[in-house]
C-alpha cells in the first residue's frame, strides 16, 4: 500500500512535467490543463494496471500543513512591503471588506435564489460557501497577469489581495462553522462571531511579526552557513503556522477561547523575513532562495491542482443532480464579486487616500478572481457529519458544498484563465505606456549592438566566414537601425521621456554597484536599506512621472513601516540604530561610489550603442551635472567626518582593506574546488582555516 502511494505521488509529478510542456504548446494556463488532467485520469486508473494513480490523495492535513505554508511563504517573500503599504486601502478595502461583503451577498441573496429555484438551502450554509469561494487564488491569474503584460501596481493590488484575503476568508469560514455546529443564538452569537473574527485578523498579524522578527535574528546569527539559513527559511513557514495552531487549540483568556489567524501569522511572517531577514542572509543564499522557494511552490501548485481534478471526478453526488446548484452558485458568486470590487473601489477613488484605480482596472479585478487550493483546504476540512437544521436535500452539506464549490472552481480555471488575455487586451490594459514604448524599441537596439559586436569576434576568431559575416552584418546592422528610428519616433517631441529614461539607466547602475558594495561587506545591512530607500523612492517617482530629485541635499524620509521595524528591532534587540563615525563615513562613501559609477557611464554613453538612443545632449549634461555634484557632496562630507575623527580613515580602510582580502581568498578557494584543482578534503581544510583567521 505505501508503494502504491509514493509510486502515485511521482507519477503524478511526471504527469504534471508533461502537462507543464503541453500547456506551452497549446498556450493555454497550466493549472487549467493540470485539473483536466486530473480528472482524465480517474477513468483511467479504474484499469487494473493504473490503479495506484489515485493512491495519493489531497487530506485536510497534507494541504493545511503541508503545501498551504509553502504557498503562503513563497508569495510572501517576494512582497515588497513599501508597494503594499502604498496600496494598504485597496488592497485592505478588497481583501477584509470586499470579501466579507461577497460571502454576506452569497449567503443572503443565494438563499432567495436556490428558493426560487427549488433548491431550499438554508442560509448558514449557503454563508459557509460563500467564505470557502470568496477569497481569490493568484497562482493562475498572476502568471497570466505577467504573461500579458498588466500594469505593475494593478498585479500588486490582485497579489496583495489574493494573499489577505485568504487570511480573511479562512477566518470567515471558522466564524460560520461555530456558528452550524453550535447554532445561532441572536446578537450574542453575532457579537461572539465579530470578536473571534477580529481576533483571528489582530492576533495573527502580532504574533506573525513576532515570529518574523525571531527568525530574522536567528537568521543574523547564522550568517555565513548556508544550510542553516535555508532551514530557517523552511521553519519559519511551517513552524509559524503550526505553532500557531496550537496556541489557538490552547488559549483561553476570560474563559473566550481565543484562535489567531495561522494563514495570516505565516503571511506576515514570511513577508518580514522577504523585506528585512533577507539582508542578513548570506549572499549566495539571498541569491538563491528564491529559485529554492519558486521550485517548491511550483511542485505544490501542480500536485494540488491535478489532484483537484481528481477530486472532482470522484465526487459523491451525480453530475446530473448537482448541475443546477452549481450554475446558481457560479452566477450567484460572479454578482458578489462585482458587488465586492465596483462600489468599493469608486468609493476608494472619492477619498483620494491612493491614485485613483481606473475602470478598466476594476472590469478586470471583477473577472479575473480565479479559486483554488484554500477552497479546496477548507471543503476538506466541513466534517462528514455536519448537520444543519432544515436541511432537506437529498445528499448531505459537505457534499452540497463542495459540489458547488469545486464547479465553482473549474468555471473560474476554463472560463474566465482562458479569456483573461482576450478581457485584458479588449480592455487596453495591456497596452504599453510611453516609457515602455521607448523602452522597448531601445532595448532591442542594445540587443542588436551586442549583437554586431559579438559577430566581429566570431570573425576574428574564424568560427565564421567572410561571406556568412558580410550577410548577417548586413542583416542585424539594418535591425539596429530601425530599432534606434522607432525610439526616436517614440520620443517623439517629449522632452521628459529621454529625461526619464536616462535617470532609469542611471538608477539602474547605482542600485547594480550598491549590491556589489554590500555584498563585498563595505556597508552594514541598515545603511544598504537606507540606500536602497532612496534608489526606490526615486524609481516610483519616474513611474507616477513625478518631479525627481534636483537637489543633492534632498532627504528621503523613511516611511511609518520602516520607522515601526526600527521601534520593534530597538525593543527586542536593543539595537542601536543611529550611525556611529565609522557607518557614517562608509555611507557617504558608498553614496559617492554610486554616483561615480554613474558620472562614469554617462560619460561613456557618447562613446556607446545608447548614444543613438540617448541624443538629448541637454538631458544628458542635466542628469551628468547633477551626478557630479552629489558626488562632490557626498565627498566633503566624507572629509567632514574624517576631519572630525583624524584616525577613522585607517581603521575604516584596514577593516575594508580585510574584508575585500577575505572574499578575494574564499573566492580563489571556491573556484580552486569548484574546477577540481584541490580535493574535497583539501577544501574542507582550507575553509576552516579561513574561518579561523576571520573570526
Amino acid at each position: 500500500m505505501n508503494l502504491d502511494v509514493f509510486l502515485s505521488l511521482f507519477s503524478l509529478m511526471l504527469i504534471s512535467l508533461a502537462v507543464f510542456l503541453l500547456s506551452k504548446k497549446l498556450k493555454l494556463p497550466y493549472t487549467v490543463l493540470l485539473v483536466i488532467a486530473g480528472s482524465l485520469l480517474v477513468p483511467i486508473s479504474h484499469l487494473e494496471v493504473f490503479s495506484f494513480i489515485t493512491s495519493f490523495e489531497l487530506t485536510p492535513e497534507l494541504l493545511f500543513f503541508v503545501f498551504l505554508p509553502i504557498l503562503i511563504f513563497e508569495s510572501a517573500y517576494n512582497m515588497n512591503i513599501r508597494n503594499l503599504t502604498e496600496n494598504i486601502y485597496s488592497i485592505g478595502s478588497l481583501a477584509v471588506v470586499g470579501l466579507l461583503i461577497s460571502v454576506l451577498f452569497i449567503g443572503i441573496a443565494g438563499s432567495y435564489v436556490f428558493e426560487i429555484a427549488g433548491f431550499p438551502v438554508p442560509i448558514l450554509a449557503l454563508l459557509l460557501f460563500g467564505a470557502i469561494i470568496s477569497s481569490t487564488d493568484p497562482v493562475a491569474v498572476l502568471a497570466l497577469f505577467k504573461e500579458y503584460g498588466a500594469p505593475q501596481r494593478l498585479t500588486l493590488i490582485f497579489e496583495g489581495e489574493s494573499l489577505f484575503n485568504d487570511a480573511t476568508s479562512f477566518a470567515a469560514f471558522l466564524v460560520a462553522l461555530d456558528l452550524m455546529t453550535k447554532g445561532y443564538h441572536g446578537s450574542e452569537s453575532a457579537i461572539g462571531a465579530l470578536i473571534s473574527f477580529s481576533t483571528m485578523l489582530g492576533g495573527g498579524i502580532v504574533f506573525g511579526l513576532i515570529m518574523g522578527f525571531i527568525f530574522a535574528k536567528l537568521i543574523e546569527k547564522v550568517h555565513g552557513n548556508e544550510h542553516l539559513e535555508i532551514t530557517l527559511t523552511l521553519l519559519v513557514a511551517h513552524f509559524t503556522f503550526i505553532l500557531t495552531e496550537v496556541i489557538s487549540e490552547h488559549l483561553v483568556i476570560a474563559g473566550q477561547e481565543i484562535r489567531l489567524s495561522s494563514i495570516i501569522a505565516t503571511l506576515i511572517a514570511s513577508m518580514v523575513i522577504g523585506n528585512f531577514g533577507r539582508y542578513k542572509m548570506s549572499p549566495d543564499v539571498e541569491e538563491y532562495m528564491e529559485k529554492f522557494w519558486g521550485y517548491f511552490a511550483f511542485v505544490t501548485n501542480s500536485l494540488v491542482f491535478i489532484l483537484m481534478g481528481l477530486l472532482f471526478a470522484n465526487l459523491a453526488i451525480d453530475l446530473n443532480v448537482a448541475i443546477w446548484p452549481i450554475l446558481l452558485a457560479i452566477g450567484t458568486v460572479v454578482v458578489g464579486r462585482a458587488l465586492s470590487v465596483y462600489p468599493i473601489l469608486w468609493l476608494l477613488n472619492l477619498t483620494g487616500k491612493e491614485r485613483p484605480i481606473p475602470r478598466n482596472w476594476m472590469h478586470l479585478l471583477a473577472w479575473g478572481s480565479l479559486r483554488g487550493s484554500l477552497a479546496i483546504v477548507m471543503v476538506l476540512l466541513i466534517p462528514d457529519d455536519l448537520t444543519i437544521e432544515g436541511w432537506t436535500l437529498n445528499y448531505s452539506v459537505k457534499q452540497f458544498i463542495a459540489a458547488v464549490t469545486i464547479g465553482s472552481i473549474y468555471f473560474t480555471l476554463l472560463v474566465k484563465a482562458t479569456t483573461i488575455g482576450k478581457v485584458m487586451h479588449a480592455l487596453g490594459i495591456d497596452a504599453l505606456t510611453g516609457m515602455e514604448q521607448v523602452g522597448y524599441h531601445k532595448s532591442k537596439a542594445q540587443i542588436y549592438d551586442k549583437t554586431l559586436h559579438k559577430l566581429d569576434a566570431l570573425l576574428q576568431d574564424q568560427q565564421l566566414t567572410q561571406k556568412q559575416y558580410d550577410r548577417l552584418k548586413q542583416r542585424y546592422e539594418s535591425l539596429y537601425q530601425i530599432a534606434c528610428l522607432e525610439c526616436k519616433n517614440a520620443i517623439g517631441e517629449s522632452d521628459t521621456l529621454i529625461e526619464n529614461m536616462l535617470r532609469t539607466y542611471a538608477l539602474g547602475i547605482q542600485k547594480e554597484e550598491l549590491k556589489d558594495i554590500f555584498l563585498r561587506g563595505e556597508i552594514e545591512e541598515k545603511t544598504y536599506k537606507k540606500i536602497t530607500n532612496m534608489l526606490s523612492i526615486q524609481t516610483e517617482r519616474i513611474k507616477r512621472g513625478q518631479q525627481q530629485i534636483v537637489s543633492v541635499n534632498e532627504h528621503f524620509p523613511i516611511d511609518s513601516l520602516e520607522r515601526f521595524v526600527l521601534l520593534v528591532s530597538r525593543l527586542a534587540f536593543w539595537r542601536d540604530h543611529s550611525f556611529k563615525d565609522e557607518e557614517l563615513y562608509r555611507y557617504y562613501r558608498a553614496l559617492s561610489k554610486i554616483s561615480g559609477k554613474v558620472v562614469k557611464e554617462l560619460n561613456a554613453v557618447e562613446d556607446s550603442s545608447l548614444s543613438a538612443v540617448f541624443d538629448d545632449k541637454t538631458a544628458l549634461e542635466k542628469l551628468l551635472s547633477l551626478y557630479k555634484n552629489i558626488q562632490q557632496n557626498t565627498h566633503e562630507k566624507m572629509l567632514a567626518v574624517i576631519h572630525k575623527n583624524e584616525e577613522l580613515l585607517s581603521q575604516v580602510n584596514e577593516a575594508s582593506a580585510a574584508q575585500s582580502l577575505a572574499v578575494l581568498q574564499e573566492d580563489t578557494l571556491d573556484k580552486l574546488h569548484k574546477n577540481e584543482i584541490i580535493t574535497s578534503k583539501l577544501y574542507i581544510m582550507l575553509r576552516h582555516e579561513l574561518e579561523q583567521k576571520s573570526h
